[in-house]
């Protein structure tokens, strides 16, 4: 009794081990009265075979995509009607998400450009170009000056801010 269990549980071990064996069938598309109609057999004297791609896990993920047309090379016209290459901004990158909170909480930091200043503290009365570029914000609680904000800008972008008591 137990080589029987012995050799049914190695032989349903060799079942579940073994990769699946999948039989390729055909399928036709049919056109009738009733619609369209799929089947495992032509259906009529307008039957079409119907490819069906391979679907089972593993391969290549550039199987799905689209051919596209390999790129024309080139020439000295259209390089001539080409808009030349934007420069890169001399502010650093600041990614999105964390410019979004930054605005939110009304804060400044170094990197952020004008229009950026301008959508966190509002637009200022007080610049001073001289000798470098400085924008001063009041901040007012309960109708008092509670603090000075000096945001100085260099090529453009914020270089550093200065809080300061009145």
């Amino acid at each position: 009794m137990a080589i029987h269990l012995t050799r049914l549980s190695l032989l349903v071990g060799m079942l579940v081990a073994a990769p699946p064996m999948t039989l390729q069938a055909s399928v036709y598309r049919c056109e009738t009265a009733d619609g369209v109609v799929f089947a495992d057999q032509p259906c009529g004297d307008n039957a079409e075979t119907v490819t069906i791609r391979d679907n089972r896990i593993g391969g290549s993920f550039g199987d799905n995509l689209p051919q596209f047309p390999a790129p024309a090379s080139e020439d000295s016209e259209q390089a001539a009607t080409r808009t030349p290459p934007q420069p890169e901004s001399p502010c650093r990158y600041i990614n999105s998400t964390n410019l979004r909170t930054y605005l939110a909480r009304n804060q400044v930091v170094q990197g952020m450009t004008r229009e950026q200043v301008e959508r966190a503290f509002g637009r200022t009365s007080e610049v001073y170009p001289t000798p470098q570029e400085t924008w001063v914000y009041q901040t007012r609680y309960y109708g008092a000056l509670y603090e000075l904000t000096y945001v100085y800008f260099r090529d453009g972008c914020v270089e550093r801010v200065d809080y300061r008591k009145p």
